[in-house]
């Protein structure tokens, strides 16, 4: 098959029968000139195929590092102009949406004792205020099956179209400060220093490609129950002060592939024995599956064992059947169903789109965690405001978020000052939005100070506002 003719023939937006678009046509046949056009002419990587594989995983599975750096690097250059790209959409959100503070508990659980055991918990405590953002953390994520503690605020100010980023550790007392605008960054200078070093990409080559995602597409949401049979009423619980309705989420398929046909015999080996105990438990039920399809010619190249034409492949009305184009794919499956439980308040102060989906998107950025749960909560979930989420990460762990201490109602912070809201007989003007959120929590609200850089001094200072 003569590559870089039938792609660019195809053009750089539309897909082929199999579902390929003409830049993983060009990962898949190890063709790095045709690679190279369609990048530089805006070709996405983020797009995944029909078997939820994306771009870069399949530049992994060639086996080619200059291919892995090349769609890595500019993986990583068109996600960082798609983050500040998005700052002024993010920043009309924040400005619009009523102030407030807010804890969000994760706690990490699993049905199998020894796991449950190391299974971490944290209280992500959010501050906003007007276009400024703060998040104070001590868990960081789960990398190679261990958890990353350490203490970390994370800092948004806005500023006009653009917005300061900053990551405190207050372990190393380090402050790191990044400024987000696509105006002030020069494309080419973006993209060379998105080139990833040698042992980013080693690793890459070295390692399993694994993707895990949740198939909600069969998701059906039903009330929970309570009582004894011909007494069952629907469950309302009380969660943080606020009663809500307990539903549960079924035909949620937490789905995890891993490939390994990149993988020398060693390198197999080596990520075999490897394993540590946790990684063992999360191995549980796989289910092997070997992808090898038509024996394979000696004189076919590696990325075209089957010596598939261009006009076989491109003909729509050709049957391949089990012949593909890329190396045969050495596959294992693990596919569990879950049940996802939610506790959803009618009568919540916040919102959920308005306030809280701005701040995980942000989030969700560099953080997997709440990808996930951005993932799941942009589904078309039953009314009301979810105080309480379980979901599953991984096949034998689920993450609990629980929503509380709403402007330090339930437990006071110096960084929130609480008052009675007073209203004089003079005046005539409608409550905001945000006081009317505020007079529900609890018949108190937060007030703002006079010092306008105080939420940003240290980490005790920072004030919520609730107009």
């Amino acid at each position: 098959m003569a590559p870089s003719n039938c792609i660019l023939e195809q053009g750089s937006i539309c897909h082929c029968k199999e579902g390929r678009t003409p830049l993983e046509l060009a990962v898949c046949l190890g063709n790095l000139e045709s690679v190279r056009v369609l990048l530089r002419h805006n070709a996405s990587v983020g797009q995944e195929n029909a078997n939820g594989w994306t771009v870069l995983q399949e530049a992994v599975s060639t086996g080619d590092p200059e291919m892995v750096q090349l769609v890595l690097q500019y993986r990583d250059y068109q996600r960082a102009t798609q983050r500040l790209g998005g700052i002024p959409e993010l920043l009309n959100k924040l400005r619009r949406a009523p102030d407030f503070y807010v804890e969000m508990k994760w706690e990490f659980t699993s049905w199998v004792p020894l796991v449950s055991k190391i299974c971490p918990s944290d209280v992500y405590r959010v501050w906003k205020r007007g276009e400024n953002l703060r998040v104070d953390t001590t868990l960081l994520g789960f990398e190679h099956m261990t958890w990353q503690r350490g203490r970390r605020s994370y800092i948004f100010k806005g500023e006009d179209e653009n917005a300061v980023v900053m990551e405190v550790d207050h372990d190393k007392q380090v402050v790191y400060t990044e400024t987000l605008s696509l105006a002030l960054h020069e494309p080419e200078l973006m993209l060379a220093a998105m080139q990833p070093s040698e042992e980013h990409v080693a690793s890459r080559l070295t390692s399993p490609i694994v993707s895990t995602h949740l198939d909600t597409k069969n998701i059906a949401f039903e009330r929970n129950k309570s009582g004894i049979w011909g007494w069952r009423s629907e469950k309302m619980e009380n969660i943080s002060g606020y009663e809500a309705k307990v539903y549960s989420a079924s035909n949620v398929e937490l789905v995890t592939k891993t490939r390994t046909e990149h993988l020398s015999d060693q390198d197999k080996t080596r990520n075999k024995g490897s394993k540590t105990p946790f990684q063992s438990f999360l191995g549980i039920a796989q289910q092997h599956a070997a992808q090898n399809g038509a024996p394979v010619l000696q004189s076919a190249s590696p990325t075209n064992p089957t010596s598939i034409t261009p006009e076989e492949y491109f003909d729509p009305n050709f049957n391949l059947e089990s012949r593909n184009i890329g190396r045969p794919i050495e596959m294992s499956n693990k596919v569990q169903r879950f049940k996802a439980t939610l506790w959803l308040c009618e009568d919540h102060p916040l919102s959920l789109v308005e306030q809280v989906t701005p701040i995980i998107d942000l989030m969700a950025i560099s953080n997997a965690h709440f990808a996930k749960l951005r993932d799941f909560i942009t589904l078309k979930l039953p009314p009301g405001f979810p105080v309480k989420i379980e979901i599953p990460l991984f096949h034998v762990l689920n993450a609990r978020i629980t929503f509380s201490n709403l402007c330090g109602c339930d437990e006071p912070l110096s960084s929130v000052r609480i008052c009675t809201p007073t209203h004089t007989p003079e005046s005539t003007e409608e409550p905001t939005a945000g006081a009317e959120a505020a007079n529900n929590t609890k018949g108190r609200r937060s007030r703002m100070g006079d010092n306008q850089e105080g939420l940003f001094v240290k980490e005790a200072q920072p004030i919520c506002c609730l107009p």
